[in-house]
């Protein structure tokens, strides 16, 4: 295996894969300035994603896209025909994984009317690969989230899901024969559990909920003992939030993500009887870990997780570190991890990425050591058109250092660029990272410089960095953006005069809040799936939280009541809003609905403001799903761009 992976430089090569360039390069201008990539090319959607490997190794499963529609699509692992799995219409795709070797379970979520007003439903179900059947998974009346599954038997016979008997009950745990969708009731629902958890033996051992402003934790060893209450933590207690969420068979010892001993997420060995959080097992100096997980036997840790600038893991078995190793000699200046294996480790999966590189799949068959690439994400996009990335730090005005990330455009002196600052959405546990971005190509190549900060609230970079945000929305989160603006104007990189800001969801909320605060700073601004009215955004999150979940996100969004969301709210705002605005939507958006839109244009018309424009995309959730759509949104950005901030 070790001598094909280096011949994979060459393979690497031929797929447009550059070979040599290093990690920590800065971004400099190209002598000659790329030909302008067609909004077509830059708008297609992934040909493939979410791909898994069935547990015996003879199918991939993954997220295609057939006319339009997104499908999920099975076959042979080696290239034989695929099969699709429709998706019902007007619903936004989740997630898939494998259910045995002949079964898949995907979740979907859509809008639904809610006690008068939207929320969001998710939906479980199962394909069975033998007879081609899908069945939906759930029971009638059932509450809003379908989809939390617990535990997914190896061989596919059952799984465990936890769902509302009715919208007014609590959770009970279920045990969910299949194919069939047989469901009976293994674990009844007890004030106030509304997280349950399975260990990796498929039982149920712990559940957590809020009452009386406490959050109280039941657990039990084995299936013959009966929960008991171990735990009742009044918020601001140590210890008292923590990722229960791996829970090891046959003991109460296992492994616990806290900040608690380091301010940032780490792993501590865990003891589930006495909460007590033992020592550290692995931590970063500077970024929270992620993730961690369990060999496929649940016996051992196999690996954490965390993210500096790209996706980094830290394994703890010598094959594994050995493993990863080869990829990255093999693949070099490209992010190259295994994202899915059979259950005998012999088939894998590889995925490398770039901010200039989209994604290319490798299967790697650990029996005839080869490996060899079986598709790109997005096709028609050379490299050598696409900008580079590079990291940078900024100062805000109170001291704090804003990571971020900057993208020149090639073939331009690096002196008095139009700029666009691109905020991502969330706003909070959520960061940018040096991986591949459609709008970031676009806006490179067509002239201008990107700028994406990941202001303060931003998730991965420690509780302190997070909690920062509280409060904030619209007030230090957006001095972040600012400050990044004026760091690189006073480093002569771009033209004050020439600066707009352009986001989706949060980040389109920015863009909107930004010529509403601070029209002198900027020409333009263009949303798609902004938030306008956070009031009525709060109403509506609350739709489909628990009680105790709805109080956090509200406090947080709020700062415990001291932001006035009237005050920060673009719709309440509409009459400061006077530079030109883009407004898009998707009609079926479940997360951000397209109210949010609509009384924002019609706030802005009572207002006497014309300089907008508006459009509504049919059979669009909160992102794109049809690439023809995408491409007229990139069009009309286009357009906007050219008439209101050109990049000549």
């Amino acid at each position: 295996m070790k001598n094909h992976l280096g011949a994979l430089l060459l393979l690497a090569a031929i797929s447009g894969l550059p070979a040599g360039a290093s990690a920590g390069e800065a971004v400099t201008a190209g002598p000659e300035r790329p030909a302008r990539i067609a909004t077509a090319e830059l708008a297609q959607l992934p040909e493939i994603s979410n791909a898994a490997i069935s547990p015996d190794g003879a199918r991939l499963a993954f997220l295609a896209r057939i006319k339009g529609r997104e499908v999920i699509v099975y076959r042979g692992l080696h290239g034989q025909a695929g099969q699709p799995i429709n998706l019902p219409e007007k619903v936004d795709f989740n997630w898939l994984r494998w259910a045995g070797p002949n079964k898949l379970l995907f979740s979907v979520g859509r809008s639904i009317p809610y006690f008068g007003e939207e929320a969001l439903q998710t939906i479980l179900a199962i394909h069975d690969l033998t007879t081609g059947a899908t069945k939906i998974i759930g029971r009638d009346g059932q509450g809003l989230e379908g989809d939390d599954v617990l535990f997914v038997d190896p061989e596919g016979q059952y799984l465990l899901l936890s769902i509302q008997r009715t919208i007014y009950d609590y959770p009970s745990v279920f045990r969910v024969a299949l194919p069939d969708g047989k469901m009976s009731e293994i674990v009844r629902a007890r004030a106030p559990v509304w997280e349950w958890y399975a260990d990796d033996a498929g039982i149920v051992r712990a559940g957590v909920g809020w009452d009386s402003r406490k959050l109280k934790f039941f657990y039990r060893r084995s299936q013959e003992e009966k929960f008991e209450q171990i735990g009742a933590i009044k918020p601001g207690d140590d210890g008292a939030y923590f990722d229960i969420a791996k829970v090891v068979a046959g003991s109460d010892d296992g492994y616990v993500l806290s900040a608690e001993k380091t301010g940032r997420q780490a792993l501590h060995k865990f003891n589930y009887r006495t909460r007590e959080i033992g020592d550290l097992v692995y931590g970063h100096d500077v970024y929270d870990v992620d993730d961690y997980w369990l060999n496929i036997d649940g016996t051992a840790l196999e690996g954490v997780s965390y993210t500096d600038d790209r996706s980094r893991i830290e394994w703890f078995d010598a094959g594994s570190k050995k493993l990863q190793a080869q990829l990255d000699r093999a693949i070099p200046n490209r992010q190259a991890w295994v994202v899915s294996k059979s259950r005998d480790a012999k088939q894998l999966l590889v995925l490398a990425t770039a901010p200039d590189e989209p994604g290319l799949y490798y299967l790697l068959d650990r029996t005839k050591g080869e490996m060899s690439p079986i598709a790109a994400m997005m096709r028609g996009l050379p490299p050598e058109m696409l900008a580079e990335t590079k990291p940078v730090t900024y100062t805000a005005r109170d001291g704090t250092k804003i990571p971020a990330y900057l993208t020149l455009p090639k073939g331009r002196a690096a002196t008095g660029l139009p700029l666009i600052v691109h905020p991502h959405g969330g706003p909070y546990g959520v960061r940018d990272r040096l991986d591949y971005d459609a709008h970031v190509q676009f806006f490179a190549n067509r002239g201008y410089a990107v700028l994406q900060p990941n202001y303060r609230g931003s998730g991965g970079y420690g509780t302190a960095f997070g909690e920062a945000g509280v409060g904030q929305i619209g007030k230090k989160m957006q001095d972040d953006l600012d400050d990044g603006m004026d760091w690189l104007v006073k480093e002569g990189t771009v033209d004050k005069a020439r600066v707009c800001m352009i986001g989706a969801s949060y980040g389109g909320y920015a863009a909107l809040w930004a010529v509403a605060r601070n029209p002198d700073r900027y020409r333009c601004a263009a949303s798609f799936a902004g938030v306008a009215d956070w009031k009525a955004m709060l109403k509506y999150d609350a739709r489909y939280l628990t009680k105790e979940a709805n109080a956090s996100w509200q406090a947080r969004v709020t700062g415990a009541g001291e932001l006035d969301l009237v005050a920060v709210s673009p719709t309440h705002q509409a009459s400061r809003i006077a530079r030109p605005v883009l407004i898009g939507h998707g009609e079926d958006d479940s997360n951000v609905p397209i109210s949010q839109s609509k009384k924002l244009v019609a706030a802005l018309k009572a207002a006497g403001n014309r300089n907008f424009e508006y459009v509504a995309y049919r059979d669009e959730g909160h992102g794109f799903s049809d690439p023809a759509n995408q491409k007229d949104w990139f069009d009309r950005l286009d357009a906007f761009l050219a008439k209101h901030n050109p990049a000549e």
